[in-house]
């Protein structure tokens, strides 16, 4: 996907865990609507648990390392970011929080086994790199310079 130069990104307007729950509704009533599209197999539950369960302990790290540097975690204002965070989960992926509410909305989709259902975390990774992640990387990459582009360079936007 081709990066919009950076006077043409927008400023989210959402936050990211309501994006989330957005998507997650909107898996929903895919398998409600559609319910003949659905598909059971063996240990669907305990992998779906195991995905949200993943999410949401990559998402508690996540958020506690921000709060140990003491730097914000407000998705409006990542120019206000006083310490670029880079251990911890941030060695691997730069966006370690979102990266936990996509596994547990695939954890979601496997619960729901639901074929077109299944495609909500796949556009909830697009679309929030479009309205969230390229907006917070030009604020950061203005914040802190060469620092964050060296970072960029060593760690993938997701994983």
């Amino acid at each position: 996907m081709q990066e919009p130069p950076p006077h043409r990104i927008s400023r989210p307007i959402i936050p990211p865990p309501v994006q989330a729950l957005g998507w997650a509704v909107a898996m929903w009533l895919v398998a409600w609507v559609w319910p003949e599209l659905t598909v059971r197999f063996p240990g669907q539950t305990v992998l779906a648990g195991i995905l949200a369960a993943s999410g949401l302990g990559i998402d508690l790290v996540s958020v506690a390392r921000f709060f140990r540097q003491r730097t914000t975690i407000n998705p409006f204002k990542p120019e206000a970011a006083s310490h670029l965070v880079v251990s911890g989960l941030y060695r691997y992926t730069r966006n370690p929080m979102y990266f936990g509410m996509l596994l547990v909305l695939c954890g979601w989709a496997v619960w729901l086994g639901h074929l077109i259902a299944a495609a909500g975390p796949v556009l909830f990774a697009i679309v929030l790199t479009r309205l969230q992640i390229l907006a917070e990387e030009a604020a950061l990459e203005a914040r802190f310079g060469q620092e964050y582009r060296d970072y960029k360079a060593r760690v993938r936007r997701w994983i």
